[in-house]
């Protein structure tokens, strides 16, 4: 199995001749818009040392954390393929950011499978005594219609709001000056007092902050003092430098003192990702949160500002803390977070790995859409040391296959075989289920809303970073297959959705 490659340099280029758009994007000697967090020279991009492995994945250039895109795998080769679930939505709202300022995303920022995991689909409830419930689909593939598309459904198990378990929450939020503008601290301050309203009184609520060092803001208090918990959150200012390990110690610590047997212990981390005292290099945070994570608390960071360079960090800390990373462009998303999706919060499986066993008799080569640093080797799918991703109540996760089929191929035997293991919020040992997917030799049209929509999806992102592997895609026909398969709709986001692609084609 190809593993993730991580290429780390020390540390930014310098950026040069840079001049700051109305819209707060700065533009580098090549006229490439970048943020303007990251345009005043020699930022710390939060990397050290350099390391080099075999494989595809994300490699880091110049503080870019890069996307490689899969290639095709030739089924003689290796019939096996192995990856964790991505249950981040953060690639798809910093991509609105870009366009509501009229920009176009760069390319590298682009993770295709958090655009397909930014909305909901119906997917049926898991049955049994399984907290997860598993579907797949093939059809043909619009944009190479002598391929095929495979689609992987994974519902998490619904749970009544009624019956949610209670929970032991920490609002964790950098409150050092890079956040200081409107954008990030004013955000943040709007989008947890929205949390706040949903809590009852048998949660626990503790509030840090962190900036030259960590201040412990409001001890845990019940979800019943609602005035307190905003009126705590509203005296909320930033200055200072920021030590991002001693805010993250501090959390969970916290935590862990307030600790429920049985409940949804979480740490709920905001932040610009600028972290200069302490340890401030990925790999040194990946390992204190890898440590942090035994304790049985989840992690869930949600991103804010234009610091592009931060947000591969943030998203490498969520993916190795036992949770998931968002990032929040506006109070819509704020609201999508913590009210539409407050479920999200409430983990009902985690480290969920997907092994897919292609039938070499019909399947010739195969591409995995996305998931491009989430590829696991063989070996670790039974490995219960190895951190996967978790998924919440209700929360579906989707990916795609893109395969070239052979020939004459005998339809009469499964396509490919899915095996899942999941470990419940709080064991340590796995459990295996499986699902076998058989080609009905079903065209696109007449594959599942659920399929359509997830495909004009996933041909968004190919388009937007003009994918190698985008075939004939173009926007209208993307907006075509969204239109004609978003009738569910509960939140409205996927009519936004044909909003956007209206927007990136008319850029």
């Amino acid at each position: 199995m190809k593993k993730i490659a991580f290429i780390l340099i020390s540390s930014l280029l310098i950026w040069t001749s840079c001049s700051e758009d109305e819209n707060g994007f700065g533009f580098d000697s090549r006229n490439v818009p970048i943020s303007s967090e990251i345009s005043d020279g020699n930022r710390d991009n939060g990397i050290t040392g350099t390391q080099i492995t075999e494989g595809e994945g994300e490699v880091q250039t110049g503080g870019e954390l890069e996307v490689v895109e899969n290639d095709f795998v030739e089924t003689e080769d290796e019939a096996i393929s192995t990856f964790s679930i991505d249950a981040d939505g953060a690639s798809y709202s910093l991509t609105r950011r870009y366009l509501n300022r009229n920009l176009l995303p760069e390319a590298w920022s682009i993770r295709t499978e958090e655009f397909i995991n930014y909305f909901n689909y119906d997917y049926p409830d898991p049955e049994g005594a399984h907290p997860i419930g598993l579907e797949g689909e093939i059809s043909t593939c619009p944009w190479a219609t002598d391929h095929q598309l495979v689609r992987i459904g994974i519902k998490g198990k619904d749970i009544v709001r009624q019956q949610y378990p209670p929970s032991n929450l920490v609002f964790l939020i950098d409150a050092s000056g890079s956040m200081s503008s409107p954008d990030k601290i004013e955000l943040l301050k709007d989008g947890f007092k929205l949390l706040v309203d949903e809590l009852r009184p048998q949660d626990r609520i503790s509030l840090v902050t962190y900036a030259s060092n960590p201040r412990v803001v409001l001890p845990s208090v019940s979800g019943d003092n609602k005035n307190q918990i905003k009126d705590a959150i509203d005296r909320l200012s930033a200055s200072g430098s920021t030590n991002g390990e001693g805010g993250i110690l501090t959390a969970y610590d916290i935590a862990e003192a307030n600790f429920i047997e049985g409940g949804n212990n979480r740490i709920i981390m905001a932040s610009d990702g600028d972290f200069n005292v302490g340890i401030s290099s990925q790999e040194e945070l990946i390992d204190l949160i890898e440590v942090q994570r035994e304790k049985d608390i989840f992690l869930t960071i949600l991103g804010v500002g234009s610091s592009l360079h931060s947000q591969g960090t943030m998203e490498q800390l969520a993916n190795n803390g036992n949770g998931n990373y968002e990032y929040l462009d506006n109070l819509d998303q704020c609201n999508k977070v913590f009210i539409d999706e407050y479920n999200k919060f409430f983990a009902v499986a985690k480290d969920v790995k997907v092994q897919v066993e292609f039938n070499e008799e019909l399947v010739k080569a195969y591409r995995l859409i996305g998931y491009e640093n989430r590829l696991l080797n063989i070996e670790d799918f039974e490995d219960d040391t190895k951190d996967a991703g978790e998924i919440g109540a209700g929360q579906c996760i989707t990916a795609l296959y893109e395969i070239i089929p052979q020939k004459n191929g005998d339809r009469s035997s499964s396509a490919f075989t899915i095996d899942f293991r999941y470990k419940f919020p709080t064991a340590d040992v796995s459990i295996p289920i499986s699902l076998d997917i058989f080609d009905q030799g079903n065209s696109f049209v007449q594959a599942t809303d659920n399929h359509r929509f997830a495909t004009a999806v996933a041909a968004y992102g190919l388009e937007l970073r003009d994918s190698k592997y985008k075939g004939d895609v173009d926007f209208s026909k993307i907006l075509n297959w969204a239109t004609e398969s978003s009738a569910y709709d509960p939140f409205g986001y996927k009519a936004e959705f044909t909003d956007l692609v209206n927007k990136a084609s008319g850029l």
